[in-house]
Formats: structure tokens, C-alpha cells, sequence
């Protein structure tokens, strides 16, 4: 019965492999959700920059200059 520890070997290594192919989808998802979360931040930033600057006269534009 020598072929059941190497099975076990065996079947114990597949095992990890598997563990580990885990793990590195794990590490993507994380990085793609931080680059789309990080993305999202910067294209508010960008869109919301144009609105502060709509020639209100430096005053926010709220158009009261008496």
C-alpha cells in the first residue's frame, strides 16, 4: 500500500494549486475594483472642475456683484 501516501501527496498538492489560483482571482477583482473605484474619482473630479468655473466672476457665479 506504498501508492496511498503519494496519492494523498498528490491529491494535497492539487489541492493548494487550486487554493492558490484562488487567491490570485481574488487579487484581481481587487485590483480592478480599486483602478475603477480610483477612475470613477478622478472623471467626478475632472467633470465637476468645469462647473466651479462657469465665469461667474470669481465669486462662485452666483451674479450678485453690487
Amino acid at each position: 500500500m506504498e501508492h496511498i501516501p503519494a496519492a494523498a501527496w498528490l491529491t494535497e498538492a492539487a489541492n493548494a494549486a487550486a487554493q492558490q489560483e484562488q487567491q490570485g482571482a481574488g487579487n484581481l477583482l481587487r485590483t480592478v475594483l480599486v483602478v475603477s473605484i480610483v477612475g470613477s474619482v478622478l472623471l467626478a473630479w475632472f467633470l465637476l472642475r468645469g462647473y466651479r468655473r462657469d465665469g461667474g466672476g470669481g465669486d462662485g457665479g452666483s451674479g450678485d456683484n453690487d
